[in-house]
């Protein structure tokens, strides 16, 4: 079911144009999830290190090195903040009232959490503080 709205522009917004934001954040969540497993996973393995010894996850940082763990650092950050994002976006679905500001603002938060994503798994530099301020402005921007 497609509800549509009109902004003061006079532009109908679709509400598929609004969910797929949505869509490309939980895309972006599971391709980290992914990353993170075939890290851990491949690093396990290679050195032989046995499954109960990671059964608690404050053991984990001091078993595997940081860059295996930064996909999972930022696997939890995806958890985070981005519930703020999906109930907005829901609500604004919910009470049709959607329009270009709100679909240029979450696409602008789900840009920002991609590129916070590829810095926090790659290199993780405080470069990444920045990258961060960004997204955490944005979802309060919806309303």
């Amino acid at each position: 079911m497609d509800i549509n709205t009109t902004n003061t522009a006079g532009r109908r917004i679709n509400s598929t144009e609004l969910i797929a934001p949505m869509l490309t954040l939980i895309c972006l969540t599971a391709l980290v999830w992914l990353y993170m497993y075939i890290l851990r996973l491949s690093y396990v393995v290679k050195y032989k290190i046995a499954a109960q010894k990671l059964s608690s996850p404050e053991l984990i940082p001091q078993l595997l090195p940081e860059h295996i763990n930064r996909p999972a650092n930022n696997f939890k950050n995806l958890f985070e903040l981005p519930v703020i994002f999906y109930a907005l976006i829901l609500l604004a679905l919910v009470t049709n009232t959607f329009g270009q500001g709100i679909l240029y603002t979450a696409w602008f938060f789900v840009i920002s959490r991609v590129l916070h994503s590829i810095v926090q798994c790659a290199y993780n530099k405080v470069m990444q503080a920045l990258l961060f301020i960004l997204p955490v402005l944005s979802p309060y921007g919806c309303c």
